[in-house]
């Protein structure tokens, strides 16, 4: 899991791609077979032997990189991390180039958010984690008994991460880490987490070898952040170390950890589909409207299968597609997950996967596919108009954060059109006439 973070968003956004579950070379435990009942481990290539030389780079470069890791040393060992651990860590340790370049890229294109889904929540992520859904319950019962966070919610979230185990990423966390914070864009941010890190190899969780994960620093099944293993990772099996790389038991307690610890109220669903009623304010699908369900279903919200709204406090009305998409009732779980990963895409994909794994049913309203993403640039040129218009969205990023979407209803609602926020190509179009 990455926290919050936009870096997270971005390592997110690339969805890990289907594969067998089989059981990872070299565990931190001895191997066990794919079938244990214990154990789960991911089919990823084994790390890169960090001895060998480094990618092509100017020798001044990879002195400056010896010359900061030296300097760090120094302030970890200050810290408190012990010589063995900075030996074990940082002796090999490498710059990455290719950690730099991911860094820096801002894709021009982006993806809807129904193409996010299609993605994301597939048919054969549904009957795997239906799978594994089963393995779980049976060898980890106790897990869910303490955190009261629902199974299926857990295993989507593991689904979503690193397609149950199958894809951890295979890039050793300390050289990212490093590499990030000798020339990152957040050196500080990343000197944190290498902290983090070591802190972890010290305490015997795992060894460095064993640390791997995404360019970004995201370890394991689960995708964590070092601070987020310091402050969520469970030792769920007993056996002294927090494995979120190998261990199932602590994979998933240390997400239901994270969830229960984020603000996950047991009696309430992550969400429901709704319908909203005839002429319903649009301007009202808002995170910062909320109130109970029973106060929107006597606005005429209701559940679109017609059954009565499920009880949930302080909810709000979810428009992911705009006015035309389907709308979606959801509340403080719905906000744990956005803990998890502060994406709305990111966040509706596992509340849709942990309803399908429970046998309930996909989005029912249509998507409104006929509608194009907005592309960076074009996303910039709409803030950049708004705001030359009078309707203040914040730095023209190409990103459509929540000052944008504030900006795009004020527009909307002086333009007499459904304030729902959305940043669509006609509303473009619309700002580019003089």
């Amino acid at each position: 899991m990455r926290t919050s973070s936009s870096l997270s968003s971005v390592v997110r956004a690339s969805v890990f791609t289907l594969a067998t579950v089989s059981l990872m070379a070299g565990c931190a435990s001895p191997p066990l077979s794919p079938a244990s009942p214990d154990r789960i481990a991911a089919d990823t290539p084994a790390p890169p032997n960090r001895a060998d030389p480094a990618p092509s780079a100017d020798v001044a470069h990879q002195q400056a990189f010896v010359a900061w890791l030296g300097e760090f040393r120094a302030s970890a060992r200050a810290s408190g991390i012990s010589d063995a651990t900075l030996g074990q860590a940082l002796d090999h340790a490498r710059f990455l180039p290719r950690v730099i370049e991911l860094d820096r890229v801002q894709p021009e294109f982006t993806r809807t958010v129904w193409d996010y889904l299609d993605r994301t929540v597939t048919p054969q992520r549904v009957t795997t984690g239906r799978d594994m859904l089963q393995r779980v319950r049976s060898e980890a019962a106790a897990v869910f008994q303490a955190q009261r966070v629902p199974p299926e919610v857990v295993v989507a979230i593991w689904g979503m991460e690193s397609n149950y185990g199958s894809n951890v990423g295979d890039m050793s966390t300390i050289d990212a880490l490093a590499t990030l914070g000798f020339e990152g864009r957040r050196a500080a941010w990343a000197r944190g987490e290498l902290l983090s890190a070591l802190k972890i190899i010290d305490r015997g969780d795992i060894t460095p070898e064993r640390m791997i994960g995404s360019w970004a620093g995201a370890m394991g099944q689960t995708q964590f952040l070092p601070s987020s293993f310091l402050a969520y990772a469970v030792d769920a099996d007993g056996d002294g170390r927090r494995d979120i790389w190998g261990s199932l038991p602590d994979v998933v307690a240390s997400t239901a950890n994270y969830l229960a610890r984020s603000g996950w109220l047991a009696e309430q669903p992550w969400g429901v589909e709704v319908r909203l009623p005839t002429g319903f304010d649009h301007g009202r699908a808002d995170d910062a409207v909320r109130q109970s369900a029973t106060q929107w279903s006597d606005e005429g919200v209701a559940a679109i299968d017609g059954a009565p709204l499920p009880a949930m406090s302080e909810a709000s009305i979810l428009l992911p597609a705009g006015a035309r998409g389907p709308a979606f009732l959801v509340g403080a779980n719905f906000r744990a997950i956005l803990r998890y990963n502060n994406s709305t895409s990111y966040a509706l994909a596992v509340g849709l996967l942990a309803q399908q794994l429970a046998g309930g049913p996909p989005v029912r309203a249509p998507w409104p596919r006929e509608l194009a993403a907005l592309s960076r640039s074009e996303t910039m040129e709409l803030q950049q108009a708004l705001t030359q218009r009078g309707f203040a969205s914040g730095n023209p990023d190409g990103v459509a954060g929540p000052a944008t979407r504030a900006a795009v209803r004020a527009y909307q609602r002086s333009a007499g059109l459904p304030a729902d926020g959305f940043p669509s190509a006609d509303l473009l179009q619309r700002l580019r006439q003089p």
